[in-house]
């Protein structure tokens, strides 16, 4: 008997009799409770219709053996690609956040650019950090970079040769949440600066007053400007942080875009829901979770790339076979001249990607050897190609009569 209340035993008896893989099977017996708890019942000729259809569906796209999935694949993820702009479009309705979409993003995503142009990352909050807006703004101020300019504000004094800041009590008290003293926070905000300019600093209250070692105009802009770059809390790569209420699974929770990068480091803050957060870049993915995840990641991308240009026709297995091979030996390559397109056995494969001449060369000088395996090869030696028919050999029998006029087949 299976976990679902609403199947019997005569259709667990028929999904188990289809050739269905257990992940479809799983699929069938959760299709089946949930039109049963929807209808109030189900019968076994409608567990029977399902479980056909979706068994016939699954036979219907079950790839033949010497079928080219890579040419195949290439023509449906490439076709729709020439339909897609060259615009950068606002992420998933969240205005303030501009991220590279379309044929841009794709270009980068198959490349496997170290740092994509526009690094973002959705945060999903769990427990009370979800539901409770200013838990979920605690958060925010642990991942957001918090500066000296979005504290207070700075002036230089330059008869006295000093840098003066007069900080806002409320702002210090909103980032600093467990802290009720804004003289407290600027206590700490004191001595981090003292540690990240190495110098003397006089603190009254939340005004905190500084200057260079020796008199000197120069050096006291220069403190100025390196002021402006410490981050006081936060993650310095995130220069800002979007909260928003939505619906998801039916109930209302915080969500967080960011503008900026740093998967790792927001993993490890409380409040931060490790299993649902996600970024766009597939190697902090790779670097903190593994090269499954990191495929995984590559499939989702690509797809939602696809499906906001309203090109979702593509097959998904087009885009995993994709994925596999950017991620089957363990680490991400790209897919060109120094990645997998670069890096082919064939001769042929690679001269006929880029640097022709280069390829040619080199494999003159080394002595390398085409076997022709391939289907690019194949098409510039003029031979059938290795796939369907072209891989197929086909034996004539010979008929043989012998003396008592009976026909023997060889």
């Amino acid at each position: 008997m299976t976990e679902y209340d609403n199947v019997t035993d005569d259709m667990e008896a028929v999904v188990e009799a289809t050739e269905l893989p257990r992940r479809l099977r799983t699929k069938v017996y959760e299709a089946i409770d949930r039109k049963a708890e929807e209808a109030g019942e189900v019968t076994i000729e409608q567990a029977t219709d399902i479980a056909e259809g979706v068994e016939n569906r699954y036979e219907q796209t079950r790839v033949d053996p010497l079928d080219p999935v890579g040419t195949v694949s290439a023509q449906s993820i490439g076709e729709p690609g020439t339909q897609m702009t060259m615009n950068t479009f606002h992420y998933a309705g969240v205005a303030e956040i501009d991220v590279t979409q379309g044929l841009p993003r794709l270009i980068e995503l198959v490349d496997a650019r170290k740092t994509p142009d526009t690094p973002m990352m959705t945060v999903h909050l769990d427990g009370e950090y979800a539901t409770d807006r200013e838990k979920a703004h605690e958060v925010v101020w642990s991942i957001e970079a918090t500066r000296i300019l979005a504290l207070g504000d700075v002036s230089t004094n330059v008869a006295d040769m000093l840098v003066r800041i007069d900080l806002n009590d409320d702002t210090l008290l909103e980032r600093w949440p467990t802290h009720t003293d804004p003289s407290e926070v600027a206590e700490i905000i004191a001595e981090t600066i003292e540690d990240s300019l190495g110098v003397d600093t006089r603190q009254s209250g939340t005004v905190i007053e500084f200057g260079p070692g020796e008199p000197s105009y120069r050096e006291l802009l220069q403190l100025v400007e390196r002021l402006r770059e410490i981050v006081f809390k936060g993650i310095e790569e995130i220069e800002r942080v979007v909260i928003r209420k939505e619906e998801i699974d039916g109930d209302e929770e915080f969500v967080l875009y960011t503008e900026g990068s740093a998967f790792g480091d927001t993993l490890d803050i409380e409040g931060v829901d490790a299993s649902r957060t996600t970024c766009n870049n597939i190697h902090e993915i790779y670097r903190n979770l593994g090269v499954e995840a990191a495929r995984e990641t590559i499939i989702n991308e690509t797809k939602n790339t696809l499906e906001e240009q309203g090109l979702d026709d593509v097959n998904v297995r087009h885009l995993m076979l994709v994925a596999d091979i950017m991620t089957n030996n363990g680490e991400i390559e790209s897919i060109g001249r120094h990645g997998i397109s670069g890096n082919k056995d064939s001769v042929l494969a690679r001269a006929a990607f880029e640097v022709t001449v280069s390829h040619l060369l080199d494999a003159a000088i080394h002595g390398e050897y085409d076997e022709l395996d391939g289907v690019i090869e194949n098409v510039i030696a003029g031979k059938p190609v290795s796939l369907g028919t072209g891989d197929v050999d086909l034996r004539m029998g010979s008929r043989v009569v012998s003396d008592g006029g009976r026909v023997d087949d060889d």
